[in-house]
């Protein structure tokens, strides 16, 4: 192959392919045009970024080699806000997908979120979800509702998972093998891939709830306890989606006379 006589073009599809000739890494190096220096460096970049996905998928290949294949991650979100629900997700990844970018959703932005969001929902071999309200959130407290979402999650995927991989949190009563791994959203790519999922669904609602009932500003905080949402608290007094169990929202609706 003589790069010499190919257009930047050409060179730019040969890496797009993925099949990259021996030796030819090497010769882009030795050219001397800075486009091909362009395309060399984000070639590099990319490959980076393939064997950081890659190293994702420890705990899920190490479920295929037990001969488990069919492996969900689970997450939720929304377990501190004072507002909304709890979301929860389900998801099972084809073995070893490459989703750029793919991570714990809080490390993320939310553009980055959105873009793989959607991914997720194109690529996923499954995805289970539930959302549990602030008034199931206060009759059962919240761990126990967290716990509640996860099993309507992974229980409405199709197919069932034969190994579920949950982030820090144990679901004893689950009829196939699980696995609970604390900050598994940073560690596994179905963990990860399932906190992108609840985050956003749960940001989208609250963004819904804003309209809904915007002297709150949920858009903003989507539920969390910051400085306008607690001035609007005792301005207003909580709203339906406020969660009384939790303080302050239980004070400040018991000076109002609410509860």
């Amino acid at each position: 192959m003589d790069l010499a006589k190919m257009t930047i073009k050409e060179i730019e599809s040969l890496f797009a392919a993925g099949n990259i000739p021996d030796g030819f890494v090497e010769a882009c190096a030795n050219d001397k045009r800075k486009a091909v220096h362009r395309l060399i460096s984000r070639y590099e970049r990319e490959e980076k970024e393939r064997q950081r996905v890659a190293m994702l998928y420890g705990f899920e290949e190490l479920a295929a080699a037990e001969g488990l294949e069919i492996v969900a991650g689970v997450d939720e979100a929304g377990r501190g806000p004072l507002a909304g629900p709890v979301s929860v997700a389900a998801v099972i990844l084809p073995r070893g997908l490459f989703l750029p970018k793919l991570n714990d959703s809080k490390k993320l932005s939310a553009k980055t979120r959105e873009e793989l969001y959607e991914l997720i929902q194109e690529k996923a071999s499954a995805i289970g979800t539930a959302f549990v309200d602030a008034k199931t959130i206060d009759r059962v407290n919240i761990y126990q509702a967290t716990i509640n979402g996860m099993y309507e999650a992974i229980f409405s995927l199709v197919p069932q998972p034969q190994k579920v991989l949950i982030d820090a949190m144990a679901l004893e009563n689950l009829p196939m093998p699980s696995m609970s791994i604390v900050k598994g959203d940073a560690k596994s790519a179905s963990i990860a891939a399932a906190s992108i999922i609840a985050k956003v669904r749960r940001d989208r609602l609250m963004d819904a709830y804003d309209k809904e009932y915007p002297e709150y500003g949920f858009a903003h905080h989507k539920g969390y306890g910051t400085a306008e949402h607690m001035k609007a608290l005792r301005e207003h007094g909580p709203c339906p989606i406020h969660r009384l169990s939790f303080e302050p929202v239980r004070s400040i609706a018991a000076e109002m006379g609410m509860i």
